[in-house]
């Protein structure tokens, strides 16, 4: 079973646990969407870099940090998105109910700011 998360073909499963050893499990299409966003990203921060050394103003320095900020959420909404359809439900339907703990913990920390 393949889901469409942003657009994007998830694998069947995204996370995979071996020997206490986690990892993700990605198909090639979204690993190089998401490595093409933080790509992006790693732009985005030498340009904010490049507007303090240049002494730009402020509010202009601080509106690319909101787009920067922006453009890493949607990293991390995307990856949310496919380990709650995929290695959540799976973890779930294992009777792993620790995993909503680990969930709730993660959602907080994006949360924060």
């Amino acid at each position: 079973m393949s889901l469409v998360v942003n657009d994007e073909i998830m694998a069947d499963d995204c996370c995979l646990v071996e020997m206490n050893d986690r990892k993700s499990q990605h198909s090639d299409k979204v690993k190089k969407n998401l490595v093409t966003r933080l790509n992006r990203v790693e732009g985005q921060i030498r340009g904010i870099k490049g507007l303090i050394e240049k002494d730009t103003y402020c509010d202009d320095v601080i509106t690319q940090i909101a787009a920067t900020q922006s453009a890493l959420n949607s990293v991390a909404k995307i990856l949310l998105e496919g380990h709650l359809k995929t290695c959540l439900v799976e973890r779930i339907q294992e009777g792993d109910l620790e995993v909503l703990d680990e969930v709730l913990i993660t959602v907080q920390k994006l949360m924060k700011k």
